[in-house]
């Protein structure tokens, strides 16, 4: 048995133990599958995609408007550098390895005090995990900030 990815992603959202306060922000957000499911399953207030190639962005902008949640879902056609992570307080990531690593500094800097931020399958090295789950083939990873690199 293989879970599917909607799967994979319910089992993200769950860990990261989001709830109707939350704004998730999706760094890289595919075609929406994580925006969408925070929303409707999960109940977040809001939620954010950034997602830098332009024809997958438009997939995840047409997935959000089918799913008529236009007015909770924000998609935008950008780098995950630039995105401003200030309101968010979960953050799903899965990047690779050496975008992790680049983006730490970045959640350092701005993402704000008490936000979760959950990896599938690659760590961020060098921060101290809250939780890690193994889900089938994917590992998860959560971190809580600023314990994860304060070590408070």
């Amino acid at each position: 048995y293989v879970p599917t990815p909607s799967e994979t992603v319910r089992r993200m959202l769950s860990v990261a133990e989001v709830g109707s306060e939350d704004v998730v922000y999706d760094l890289g957000c595919g075609d929406g599958r994580v925006l969408i499911m925070a929303v409707e399953e999960f109940g977040a207030k809001a939620a954010v995609g950034y997602e830098v190639s332009r024809q997958i962005y438009r997939i995840a902008l047409f997935e959000v408007l089918r799913h008529g949640l236009g007015d909770k879902i924000k998609v935008i056609n950008g780098d995950v550098f630039e995105a401003n992570l200030s309101e968010a307080s979960v953050i799903t990531l899965y990047l690779n390895p050496s975008t992790n690593e680049r983006l730490k500094p970045k959640l350092e800097r701005e993402a704000r005090m008490g936000a979760r931020v959950i990896s599938r399958n690659f760590a961020m090295v060098g921060w101290k995990v809250a939780r890690k789950e193994y889900f089938d083939i994917s590992i998860l990873y959560l971190y809580r900030i600023p314990e994860a690199f304060t070590g408070r």
